[in-house]
């Protein structure tokens, strides 16, 4: 996407040399917004090859929405695991729909084969226990649910400047702090779920731990994953709802099963 630097034609402040920055900085911001409040201001427009035109604020303002509109749309589209479409929706074929959706569908396809490889993997524990398997969709639903919370409050900070590759340290810390939260409240929930459908005390258990573990390792691989793939060159906003589940589903079950082959082996045992 063409980006174009919008400058105004009109000198804004001339502050003191020995002006408060903060000050200074309140000041030209204030005066912008005055400058940019009344749509009959003419501004410069200074294009990518250096010439510059003047516009008036209201032309500015709806070029701005449609450039906005655009990015916003692509965002959805990428984090719904589709490309973006060149055409209004109304306008794409079927076929362009298909070229768009078939190539991350098909990756997803693939990742979600690995759930079945850990399902036959542990199915001897499966068939001992068979309540285990009444509580895999809760787990891995809860843990690809809090994986795409995080991503989706991450990537927007991402795209508005707040977050940077210095920061990767703070959101860790804070997402698993609030991981820890979370994951306290929702093995809470999952325990008296767990005792309610009268599964017995091992099981209960195995629940709630297994919980506490895969919302925590959600909140790890979401809060880190944006990351890497802008340090790789990658548009953080494919971090999508579908990539993230898929990722916890095989993941967390591992966990889960791990977790029971441990504990309701040597509580049942």
């Amino acid at each position: 996407m063409r980006t174009e630097s919008f400058i105004p034609s009109t000198t804004l402040v001339s502050p003191a040399t020995t002006a408060d920055p903060a000050e200074v900085t309140t000041r030209a911001e204030t005066a912008l917004l005055d400058l940019l409040a009344d749509p009959g201001t003419r501004v410069g427009v200074v294009g990518p090859d250096g010439s510059r035109t003047d516009v008036l604020v209201a032309d500015l303002r709806a070029a701005m929405s449609v450039a906005a509109d655009a990015e916003a749309t692509e965002d959805a589209d990428r984090q719904g695991g589709s490309s973006p479409l060149d055409v209004p929706y109304l306008e794409a074929s079927p076929w362009l729909l298909w070229r768009r959706r078939v190539g991350w569908l098909a990756v997803l396809f693939v990742a979600e084969m690995c759930t079945g490889s850990v399902l036959r993997h542990f199915e001897d524990e499966l068939a001992t226990v068979v309540a285990l398997t009444f509580f895999i969709p809760l787990l891995i639903g809860t843990g690809g649910n809090t994986g795409t919370q995080v991503t989706t409050t991450l990537v927007r900070a991402m795209a508005l400047g707040e977050v940077r590759a210095r920061h990767v340290l703070a959101v860790v810390r804070k997402e698993m702090t609030t991981g820890v939260l979370l994951a306290a409240c929702i093995a809470g929930l999952a325990w008296v779920r767990a005792l309610v459908l009268g599964v017995g005390g091992e099981v209960a258990l195995t629940v709630s731990v297994a919980i506490v573990l895969i919302v925590l390792w959600s909140v790890l691989l979401a809060s880190t994953l944006p990351f890497v793939l802008r340090r790789f060159g990658v548009d953080p906003a494919v971090v999508s709802g579908p990539l993230i589940t898929t990722l916890v589903d095989g993941t967390g079950l591992v966990i889960y099963l791990s977790v029971a082959s441990v504990l309701v082996t040597q509580l049942g045992g």
